[in-house]
Protein backbone atom coordinates (compact mmCIF):
# COMPACT_ATOMS: atom_id res chain seq x y z
CA UNK A 1 0.00 0.00 0.00
CA UNK A 2 1.69 3.35 -0.85
CA UNK A 3 0.83 5.87 1.45
CA UNK A 4 0.64 9.53 0.71
CA UNK A 5 3.28 12.40 2.21
CA UNK A 6 1.00 13.18 5.00
CA UNK A 7 0.38 9.80 6.18
CA UNK A 8 4.23 9.20 6.25
CA UNK A 9 5.02 12.47 8.44
CA UNK A 10 1.92 11.46 10.32
CA UNK A 11 3.16 7.99 11.48
CA UNK A 12 6.39 9.62 12.62
CA UNK A 13 4.92 12.37 14.15
CA UNK A 14 3.31 9.96 16.48
CA UNK A 15 6.41 9.10 17.88
CA UNK A 16 7.08 12.81 19.17
CA UNK A 17 4.01 14.16 19.27
CA UNK A 18 0.79 13.13 20.86
CA UNK A 19 -0.89 11.65 18.60
CA UNK A 20 1.46 13.44 16.28
CA UNK A 21 -0.29 17.01 17.00
CA UNK A 22 0.10 19.83 19.08
CA UNK A 23 -3.34 20.49 19.20
CA UNK A 24 -6.19 17.84 19.61
CA UNK A 25 -8.72 18.86 16.74
CA UNK A 26 -5.76 18.47 14.07
CA UNK A 27 -5.71 14.69 15.02
CA UNK A 28 -8.75 14.43 13.18
CA UNK A 29 -10.14 12.03 15.98
CA UNK A 30 -13.69 13.10 15.44
CA UNK A 31 -13.73 12.52 11.87
CA UNK A 32 -11.52 9.58 11.42
CA UNK A 33 -8.50 9.65 8.46
CA UNK A 34 -5.43 11.49 8.63
CA UNK A 35 -4.81 15.13 8.53
CA UNK A 36 -3.32 17.01 5.38
CA UNK A 37 0.00 18.65 6.41
CA UNK A 38 -0.44 21.74 4.90
CA UNK A 39 2.76 23.28 3.00
CA UNK A 40 1.42 26.62 1.47
CA UNK A 41 -1.06 29.05 1.54
CA UNK A 42 -2.52 31.76 -0.87
CA UNK A 43 -5.19 34.03 -1.06
CA UNK A 44 -8.06 31.37 0.16
CA UNK A 45 -6.00 28.13 -1.30
CA UNK A 46 -3.68 26.01 0.69
CA UNK A 47 -1.31 23.28 -0.35
CA UNK A 48 -0.65 19.62 1.12
CA UNK A 49 2.41 17.71 1.47
CA UNK A 50 1.60 15.88 -1.80
CA UNK A 51 0.89 19.14 -3.30
CA UNK A 52 -2.99 18.62 -2.98
CA UNK A 53 -4.87 22.33 -3.66
CA UNK A 54 -7.63 22.77 -1.32
CA UNK A 55 -10.41 26.05 -0.71
CA UNK A 56 -9.88 26.67 2.65
CA UNK A 57 -12.46 27.92 4.80
CA UNK A 58 -10.63 27.50 8.14
CA UNK A 59 -8.05 30.10 7.48
CA UNK A 60 -6.17 29.33 10.54
CA UNK A 61 -9.23 29.17 12.44
CA UNK A 62 -9.98 32.73 12.17
CA UNK A 63 -7.20 34.72 12.21
CA UNK A 64 -6.63 35.11 8.13
CA UNK A 65 -9.88 37.45 7.79
CA UNK A 66 -7.35 39.06 4.42
CA UNK A 67 -6.51 35.54 3.12
CA UNK A 68 -3.17 33.35 3.43
CA UNK A 69 0.31 35.26 2.55
CA UNK A 70 -1.68 38.89 1.61
CA UNK A 71 1.47 40.56 0.64
CA UNK A 72 1.38 43.82 3.08
CA UNK A 73 1.07 41.88 5.59
CA UNK A 74 3.95 39.59 4.79
CA UNK A 75 6.23 43.14 3.87
CA UNK A 76 5.45 44.38 7.46
CA UNK A 77 7.15 41.03 8.73
CA UNK A 78 9.92 41.01 6.68
CA UNK A 79 10.67 44.46 7.72
CA UNK A 80 10.08 44.10 11.15
CA UNK A 81 12.06 41.23 11.29
CA UNK A 82 15.45 42.80 9.83
CA UNK A 83 15.67 44.19 13.06
CA UNK A 84 15.20 41.18 15.37
CA UNK A 85 13.05 38.70 16.67
CA UNK A 86 12.07 39.21 19.79
CA UNK A 87 13.88 41.74 22.58
CA UNK A 88 11.72 41.44 25.44
CA UNK A 89 11.61 45.27 25.92
CA UNK A 90 9.67 47.91 25.16
CA UNK A 91 8.99 48.42 21.43
CA UNK A 92 6.90 51.48 19.97
CA UNK A 93 4.80 48.81 17.86
CA UNK A 94 2.88 48.22 20.94
CA UNK A 95 2.30 50.96 21.77
CA UNK A 96 0.79 51.53 18.16
CA UNK A 97 -1.05 48.47 18.48
CA UNK A 98 -2.42 49.28 21.51
CA UNK A 99 -4.02 52.88 20.14
CA UNK A 100 -5.13 51.24 17.04
CA UNK A 101 -6.87 48.76 19.15
CA UNK A 102 -8.32 51.24 22.04
CA UNK A 103 -9.29 53.70 18.94
CA UNK A 104 -11.30 51.05 16.95
CA UNK A 105 -12.89 49.03 19.83
CA UNK A 106 -16.05 50.21 22.01
CA UNK A 107 -15.80 50.87 25.70
CA UNK A 108 -11.75 50.75 26.17
CA UNK A 109 -9.26 52.91 27.25
CA UNK A 110 -6.08 50.59 27.66
CA UNK A 111 -5.29 47.21 26.72
CA UNK A 112 -2.71 44.44 27.76
CA UNK A 113 -0.33 42.35 25.00
CA UNK A 114 -0.52 38.34 25.51
CA UNK A 115 0.85 35.25 23.81
CA UNK A 116 -2.80 33.54 23.14
CA UNK A 117 -5.97 33.70 23.79
CA UNK A 118 -6.00 31.20 26.57
CA UNK A 119 -3.46 34.07 28.56
CA UNK A 120 -6.01 36.48 27.44
CA UNK A 121 -9.15 34.90 29.11
CA UNK A 122 -7.04 33.84 31.81
CA UNK A 123 -5.54 37.14 32.75
CA UNK A 124 -9.13 38.64 32.31
CA UNK A 125 -10.67 36.47 34.82
CA UNK A 126 -7.79 37.19 37.47
CA UNK A 127 -8.47 41.33 36.57
CA UNK A 128 -12.21 40.33 37.10
CA UNK A 129 -11.21 38.83 40.35
CA UNK A 130 -8.95 41.21 41.58
CA UNK A 131 -10.59 44.35 40.77
CA UNK A 132 -14.34 43.07 42.42
CA UNK A 133 -12.71 41.20 45.90
CA UNK A 134 -14.98 38.12 44.46
CA UNK A 135 -14.32 34.89 43.38
CA UNK A 136 -16.63 33.25 41.55
CA UNK A 137 -17.24 33.08 37.28
CA UNK A 138 -20.13 32.05 35.32
CA UNK A 139 -19.42 30.53 32.25
CA UNK A 140 -21.59 28.49 29.87
CA UNK A 141 -21.48 25.16 28.67
CA UNK A 142 -20.21 24.50 25.65
CA UNK A 143 -18.84 27.98 25.28
CA UNK A 144 -14.76 27.66 25.06
CA UNK A 145 -11.85 30.10 26.62
CA UNK A 146 -9.14 28.32 26.22
CA UNK A 147 -7.36 25.48 28.43
CA UNK A 148 -6.53 27.44 31.25
CA UNK A 149 -7.43 24.98 34.58
CA UNK A 150 -10.71 27.74 35.61
CA UNK A 151 -12.36 27.26 32.35
CA UNK A 152 -12.16 23.42 31.81
CA UNK A 153 -15.16 22.71 33.65
CA UNK A 154 -18.07 20.54 32.76
CA UNK A 155 -21.79 21.36 32.93
CA UNK A 156 -22.15 17.84 34.44
CA UNK A 157 -25.76 17.06 34.80
CA UNK A 158 -27.17 20.34 34.52
CA UNK A 159 -26.92 24.04 33.60
CA UNK A 160 -26.31 24.59 37.14
CA UNK A 161 -23.49 22.66 37.63
CA UNK A 162 -20.75 24.12 40.05
CA UNK A 163 -17.40 23.54 38.51
CA UNK A 164 -16.58 19.63 38.25
CA UNK A 165 -12.84 19.46 36.42
CA UNK A 166 -13.78 18.53 32.58
CA UNK A 167 -9.73 17.22 31.98
CA UNK A 168 -7.28 15.35 34.09
CA UNK A 169 -4.65 17.55 35.41
CA UNK A 170 -7.08 19.67 36.59
CA UNK A 171 -8.13 19.68 40.63
CA UNK A 172 -11.64 20.61 41.75
CA UNK A 173 -9.97 23.29 43.60
CA UNK A 174 -9.28 24.59 40.52
CA UNK A 175 -12.48 24.69 39.19
CA UNK A 176 -14.86 24.75 42.17
CA UNK A 177 -15.53 29.12 41.58
CA UNK A 178 -16.73 28.43 38.23
CA UNK A 179 -20.41 28.57 37.81
CA UNK A 180 -21.78 26.86 34.24
CA UNK A 181 -24.90 28.13 32.92
CA UNK A 182 -26.61 27.35 29.97
CA UNK A 183 -25.85 29.48 26.60
CA UNK A 184 -29.11 31.72 25.73
CA UNK A 185 -31.00 31.05 29.09
CA UNK A 186 -31.06 33.96 31.05
CA UNK A 187 -33.07 32.20 34.23
CA UNK A 188 -30.12 29.64 34.23
CA UNK A 189 -27.95 32.83 35.16
CA UNK A 190 -30.11 34.45 37.38
CA UNK A 191 -30.46 31.25 39.34
CA UNK A 192 -26.68 31.31 39.49
CA UNK A 193 -26.30 35.24 41.09
CA UNK A 194 -29.19 34.51 43.66
CA UNK A 195 -27.57 31.25 44.98
CA UNK A 196 -24.42 32.94 45.16
CA UNK A 197 -25.21 36.58 46.19
CA UNK A 198 -22.44 39.00 46.38
CA UNK A 199 -19.90 36.41 45.41
CA UNK A 200 -19.88 36.30 41.25
CA UNK A 201 -16.61 38.22 39.87
CA UNK A 202 -18.13 38.13 36.17
CA UNK A 203 -20.00 36.35 33.49
CA UNK A 204 -17.78 35.70 30.38
CA UNK A 205 -19.42 34.66 27.20
CA UNK A 206 -18.99 34.12 23.70
CA UNK A 207 -21.23 36.65 22.30
CA UNK A 208 -21.47 34.31 19.39
CA UNK A 209 -21.16 31.05 20.66
CA UNK A 210 -18.53 29.85 17.95
CA UNK A 211 -16.94 26.70 19.94
CA UNK A 212 -19.81 24.24 19.45
CA UNK A 213 -20.68 25.52 16.05
CA UNK A 214 -22.24 28.67 15.31
CA UNK A 215 -24.71 29.51 17.75
CA UNK A 216 -25.75 33.31 17.86
CA UNK A 217 -27.31 35.12 20.87
CA UNK A 218 -31.07 34.85 21.18
CA UNK A 219 -32.76 38.47 21.01
CA UNK A 220 -32.20 40.24 24.36
CA UNK A 221 -29.25 37.51 25.37
CA UNK A 222 -26.59 39.57 25.70
CA UNK A 223 -28.62 42.67 26.64
CA UNK A 224 -30.34 40.58 29.35
CA UNK A 225 -26.41 39.62 30.96
CA UNK A 226 -25.52 43.01 30.59
CA UNK A 227 -28.41 44.01 33.20
CA UNK A 228 -28.21 41.00 35.43
CA UNK A 229 -24.45 42.16 36.22
CA UNK A 230 -25.02 45.52 36.79
CA UNK A 231 -27.69 44.43 39.03
CA UNK A 232 -25.47 42.12 40.56
CA UNK A 233 -22.00 44.06 40.77
CA UNK A 234 -20.29 41.69 38.37
CA UNK A 235 -18.07 42.56 35.09
CA UNK A 236 -19.15 41.55 32.08
CA UNK A 237 -16.27 39.63 29.86
CA UNK A 238 -16.67 39.31 26.30
CA UNK A 239 -14.38 36.37 24.76
CA UNK A 240 -13.70 38.08 21.53
CA UNK A 241 -11.04 35.56 20.10
CA UNK A 242 -12.95 34.76 17.63
CA UNK A 243 -15.63 37.40 17.16
CA UNK A 244 -12.95 39.68 17.46
CA UNK A 245 -12.78 42.41 14.67
CA UNK A 246 -14.57 39.92 12.07
CA UNK A 247 -18.58 40.26 12.76
CA UNK A 248 -17.04 43.78 12.68
CA UNK A 249 -14.57 46.17 13.04
CA UNK A 250 -15.72 47.12 16.51
CA UNK A 251 -16.20 43.31 17.25
CA UNK A 252 -19.07 41.98 18.81
CA UNK A 253 -20.00 45.24 21.11
CA UNK A 254 -20.38 47.13 18.21
CA UNK A 255 -22.04 44.28 16.27
CA UNK A 256 -24.69 43.94 19.00
CA UNK A 257 -24.84 47.19 20.52
CA UNK A 258 -23.62 45.85 23.91
CA UNK A 259 -20.89 46.67 26.23
CA UNK A 260 -19.16 44.54 28.12
CA UNK A 261 -16.28 45.65 30.68
CA UNK A 262 -13.65 43.43 29.73
CA UNK A 263 -12.75 42.00 26.46
CA UNK A 264 -10.53 39.46 25.20
CA UNK A 265 -8.46 39.11 22.17
CA UNK A 266 -6.75 36.79 19.75
CA UNK A 267 -6.57 35.48 16.31
CA UNK A 268 -7.11 38.78 13.91
CA UNK A 269 -4.72 41.21 16.29
CA UNK A 270 -1.65 38.66 15.26
CA UNK A 271 -2.75 38.50 11.30
CA UNK A 272 -1.52 35.18 11.98
CA UNK A 273 0.87 35.12 14.07
CA UNK A 274 0.57 33.82 17.85
CA UNK A 275 -0.79 36.76 20.00
CA UNK A 276 -4.02 37.78 22.52
CA UNK A 277 -4.52 40.61 24.25
CA UNK A 278 -7.17 42.13 26.61
CA UNK A 279 -8.69 45.57 27.22
CA UNK A 280 -10.78 47.34 29.86
CA UNK A 281 -11.47 50.66 31.10
CA UNK A 282 -8.79 52.76 32.39
CA UNK A 283 -10.08 52.09 36.04
CA UNK A 284 -9.98 48.72 35.58
CA UNK A 285 -6.86 48.13 33.71
CA UNK A 286 -4.86 49.98 36.35
CA UNK A 287 -5.58 47.14 38.43
CA UNK A 288 -2.82 45.72 36.16
CA UNK A 289 1.11 44.95 37.43
CA UNK A 290 3.02 47.30 37.66
CA UNK A 291 0.01 49.45 38.57
CA UNK A 292 -2.00 47.35 40.79
CA UNK A 293 -1.97 43.91 42.32
CA UNK A 294 -3.23 42.08 40.10
CA UNK A 295 -0.02 40.04 38.32
CA UNK A 296 0.44 39.33 34.62
CA UNK A 297 3.63 39.22 32.65
CA UNK A 298 5.08 37.80 29.81
CA UNK A 299 8.62 37.83 27.98
CA UNK A 300 6.97 37.99 24.80
CA UNK A 301 4.06 39.68 24.73
CA UNK A 302 3.90 42.32 22.30
CA UNK A 303 6.56 40.75 20.64
CA UNK A 304 7.61 43.13 17.51
CA UNK A 305 6.61 40.65 14.52
CA UNK A 306 3.84 39.83 15.93
CA UNK A 307 2.82 43.63 16.42
CA UNK A 308 3.88 43.95 12.84
CA UNK A 309 1.60 41.84 10.88
CA UNK A 310 -1.62 42.34 12.98
CA UNK A 311 -1.47 46.17 13.27
CA UNK A 312 -1.11 45.96 9.40
CA UNK A 313 -3.66 43.53 9.24
CA UNK A 314 -6.01 46.09 10.89
CA UNK A 315 -4.96 49.37 9.42
CA UNK A 316 -6.50 47.55 6.59
CA UNK A 317 -9.55 46.71 7.98
CA UNK A 318 -9.94 49.89 8.83
CA UNK A 319 -9.13 51.47 5.31
CA UNK A 320 -11.79 49.13 3.69
CA UNK A 321 -15.32 48.62 5.95
CA UNK A 322 -16.98 47.13 2.84
CA UNK A 323 -14.96 43.77 3.27
CA UNK A 324 -17.35 43.26 6.20
CA UNK A 325 -20.58 43.90 3.88
CA UNK A 326 -18.63 41.43 1.22
CA UNK A 327 -17.89 38.31 3.85
CA UNK A 328 -21.27 38.81 5.29
CA UNK A 329 -22.85 38.70 1.95
CA UNK A 330 -20.74 35.45 1.12
CA UNK A 331 -21.73 33.59 4.35
CA UNK A 332 -25.46 34.48 3.95
CA UNK A 333 -25.18 33.08 0.40
CA UNK A 334 -23.56 30.01 1.45
CA UNK A 335 -26.07 29.31 4.13
CA UNK A 336 -28.61 29.64 2.19
CA UNK A 337 -27.37 27.00 -0.79
CA UNK A 338 -26.56 24.95 2.01
CA UNK A 339 -30.48 24.70 3.56
CA UNK A 340 -32.07 24.39 0.00
CA UNK A 341 -29.27 21.91 -1.15
CA UNK A 342 -30.14 19.75 2.36
CA UNK A 343 -34.01 20.47 1.55
CA UNK A 344 -33.60 19.16 -2.05
CA UNK A 345 -31.23 15.83 -1.25
CA UNK A 346 -33.58 15.48 2.03
CA UNK A 347 -31.17 15.89 4.09
CA UNK A 348 -32.04 17.03 8.01
CA UNK A 349 -30.15 19.72 8.53
CA UNK A 350 -30.26 23.26 10.22
CA UNK A 351 -27.87 26.00 8.96
CA UNK A 352 -26.57 28.53 11.86
CA UNK A 353 -24.84 32.13 10.30
CA UNK A 354 -23.75 35.05 11.87
CA UNK A 355 -21.62 37.18 10.04
CA UNK A 356 -18.54 35.78 8.38
CA UNK A 357 -19.61 32.52 10.72
CA UNK A 358 -21.37 29.50 9.41
CA UNK A 359 -22.12 26.29 10.40
CA UNK A 360 -24.30 23.34 9.14
CA UNK A 361 -25.81 20.70 11.47
CA UNK A 362 -27.10 18.01 10.93
CA UNK A 363 -30.45 17.96 12.89
CA UNK A 364 -33.34 19.43 12.47
CA UNK A 365 -33.76 21.65 15.69
CA UNK A 366 -33.25 25.15 15.94
CA UNK A 367 -29.76 25.29 17.40
CA UNK A 368 -29.52 27.85 20.19
CA UNK A 369 -27.97 26.30 22.53
CA UNK A 370 -24.84 23.60 23.93
CA UNK A 371 -27.68 20.75 24.63
CA UNK A 372 -29.17 21.35 20.53
CA UNK A 373 -25.77 21.03 19.32
CA UNK A 374 -25.43 17.66 21.00
CA UNK A 375 -28.54 16.37 18.49
CA UNK A 376 -26.27 16.95 15.52
CA UNK A 377 -25.81 13.01 13.90
CA UNK A 378 -22.17 12.55 13.61
CA UNK A 379 -21.71 9.94 11.61
CA UNK A 380 -23.46 12.40 8.99
CA UNK A 381 -21.08 14.87 9.55
CA UNK A 382 -17.68 13.01 9.35
CA UNK A 383 -19.27 11.92 5.66
CA UNK A 384 -20.01 15.09 5.16
CA UNK A 385 -16.60 16.63 6.21
CA UNK A 386 -14.67 13.77 3.90
CA UNK A 387 -16.42 14.22 0.57
CA UNK A 388 -16.43 18.31 1.06
CA UNK A 389 -12.74 16.92 1.27
CA UNK A 390 -12.34 14.82 -1.78
CA UNK A 391 -13.67 17.74 -3.34
CA UNK A 392 -10.84 20.29 -2.18
CA UNK A 393 -12.71 21.95 0.18
CA UNK A 394 -10.69 22.14 3.28
CA UNK A 395 -13.64 22.62 6.56
CA UNK A 396 -13.16 22.00 10.20
CA UNK A 397 -12.73 18.25 11.01
CA UNK A 398 -15.73 18.84 13.59
CA UNK A 399 -19.06 19.41 13.87
CA UNK A 400 -18.34 22.15 16.36
CA UNK A 401 -16.30 24.35 14.77
CA UNK A 402 -16.94 27.48 12.45
CA UNK A 403 -16.48 27.43 8.36
CA UNK A 404 -14.61 30.77 8.23
CA UNK A 405 -15.75 33.55 5.33
CA UNK A 406 -12.69 35.72 4.48
CA UNK A 407 -11.81 38.56 1.91
CA UNK A 408 -9.90 36.16 -0.03
CA UNK A 409 -12.53 34.00 -1.12
CA UNK A 410 -13.83 34.62 -4.53
CA UNK A 411 -17.17 34.28 -6.34
CA UNK A 412 -15.65 31.05 -7.94
CA UNK A 413 -14.60 29.47 -4.62
CA UNK A 414 -17.77 30.24 -3.24
CA UNK A 415 -19.52 28.49 -5.78
CA UNK A 416 -17.50 25.43 -5.89
CA UNK A 417 -17.85 25.16 -2.37
CA UNK A 418 -21.70 25.22 -2.63
CA UNK A 419 -21.45 22.73 -5.69
CA UNK A 420 -19.16 20.29 -3.61
CA UNK A 421 -21.66 20.66 -1.06
CA UNK A 422 -24.35 19.46 -3.27
CA UNK A 423 -22.85 16.88 -4.53
CA UNK A 424 -21.80 15.10 -1.17
CA UNK A 425 -25.40 16.08 0.30
CA UNK A 426 -26.76 14.16 -2.64
CA UNK A 427 -24.72 11.17 -1.33
CA UNK A 428 -25.61 10.91 2.27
Amino acid sequence: MNLSKSEKIMEKAKNFLPAGVNSPVRAFRAVGGTPPFIVKGKGSKIWDLDYNQYIDFVGSWGPLILGHSYEPVLKAVSDTMQYGLSFGAPTALEVEMAEKIVSIVPNIDMVRMVNSGTEAVMSAIRLARGATGKAKIIKFAGCYHGHSDSMLVNAGSGALTQGEPDSAGVTKGAAEDTLTAEYNDLDSVRKLFDLNTNEIAAVIVEPVAANMGVVPPADGFLEGLRKLCDENNALLIFDEVITGFRLALGGAQEFFGVRADIVTFGKIIGGGMPVGAYGASKELMQNIAPLGSVYQAGTLSGNPVAMAAGLKQLEILEQNPQYYTEINEKAKFIANNLRESSKKHDIVMTVNQCGGLVCPYFTSENVTSFSATQKSNLEQFKCYFHGMLEHGIYIAPSQFEAMFINVSHSKDDINALCSAADEVLGTL
